[in-house]
């Protein structure tokens, strides 16, 4: 449950940023951000996947590239089914797509699994010799 609270505070941040910096995506209150956030992930883990398979031959004429519009796609029906979420158009999708998926990679790093903050360590190799 902690894992879950954690993604959803990551994905919320990253739907923060991208209505910061983008002039085209407006949220409008906390409650609207954090039903964007939930929604968001239930849009990506239940209809991405279907809008995927059908546009695959346009992704895979793009090189992959066509992807980038999927994820604007599902953001957009987000702000399309939430209340103070707007997004002007494809374009800002897009771009907030790739917003909120980089603040999520970024993010993402720090926490593991269970929804801990994790610190990277670093690891230092002796000099040793092995085997001879």
């Amino acid at each position: 449950m902690r894992g879950f609270l954690v993604r959803l505070l990551i994905t919320a941040l990253g739907l923060w940023v991208a209505d910061q910096l983008l002039p085209g995506i407006a949220i409008t209150g906390t409650s609207a951000l954090i039903v964007s956030a939930l929604l968001l992930g239930v849009v990506n883990a239940l209809i991405r996947p279907i809008i995927f398979i059908l546009t695959l031959p346009l992704t895979v004429l793009t090189l992959g590239l066509f992807i980038l519009v999927v994820n604007g796609i599902s953001l957009a029906l987000v702000a399309w089914l939430v209340s103070g979420f707007h997004v002007a158009g494809l374009w800002s999708a897009t771009l907030g797509a790739i917003i909120v998926s980089l603040t999520s990679w970024v993010a993402s790093h720090f926490v593991g699994g269970s929804g801990r903050i994790e610190r990277m360590r670093r690891v230092e190799v002796t000099g040793r010799r092995i085997g001879g």
